[in-house]
């Protein structure tokens, strides 16, 4: 993982508040399926409260 306070990126399409859930002994985020294959950032926050 790479720390960073700003991050910039052009070309997005737009983006999703997602929540972290357990998958096994790993987690996963949930998307549409018509982002399948497709390149995506998963962005992390210290913000807990969501």
């Amino acid at each position: 993982m790479t720390k960073q306070t700003r991050l910039i990126i052009e070309g997005i399409e737009g983006f999703m508040i997602r929540e972290v859930t357990p998958f096994g002994t790993s987690a996963k985020v949930s998307c549409p399926k018509e982002y399948l294959g497709r390149k995506v950032y998963l962005i992390f926050t210290n913000d807990r409260s969501q």
